[in-house]
């Protein structure tokens, strides 16, 4: 699948482990640097001391819930299971305002036409299903030019910019 970080299509380096039921997960993540686990799997993962953590999140996980690992993970995966759950939106917003500043990447249903929009709420990074991706994509960002909300980079509304 490709990955776009800040605007940019680039190589995908982190290893998400999601072990199946009955699976060991320790011996499933050890020796990863770039590791990335689903929520539950947080604790476990950072008692491997890999070089950095990351985790995937759905939108049913609380930003109270994330708050005390911040410091310690570089990358937040908000899981879009279908088009019409906009939970995660939310939960990127909630997390630029009490200070994420790391990686905070788009997964699931992720489609061109809502690119801009998940940038605005904060994400930077966008894995997209190979069937829908093509390098028009990345004019998505720029298509819209004037925008009257405030966002994530800039909480201002248009008439006080």
């Amino acid at each position: 699948m490709p990955l776009i970080i800040n605007r940019e299509r680039v190589q995908d380096s982190w290893v998400l482990v999601s072990p199946e039921d009955g699976a060991d997960f320790i011996e499933q993540a050890s020796g990863h640097e770039l590791l990335l686990v689903p929520f539950e799997y947080i604790e476990a993962a950072d008692a491997l001391s890999p070089k950095q953590l990351g985790v995937q999140v759905t939108g049913d996980v609380e930003v109270g819930q994330i708050v005390p690992w911040l410091s310690k993970l570089s990358l937040i995966a908000i899981e879009f299971p279908v088009f019409r759950d906009g939970r995660g939106f939310s939960l990127a917003r909630q997390l630029r305002r009490v200070g994420y500043t790391g990686e905070l990447r788009a997964v699931g249903d992720v489609g061109r036409d809502r690119l801009g929009y998940l940038e605005r709420c904060g994400f930077n990074a966008f894995l997209i299903a190979d069937e829908i991706y093509s390098d028009e994509a990345l004019h998505a960002f720029s298509e819209i030019s004037v925008h009257y909300q405030g966002c994530a980079d800039d909480p201002r509304p248009i008439y006080h910019q």
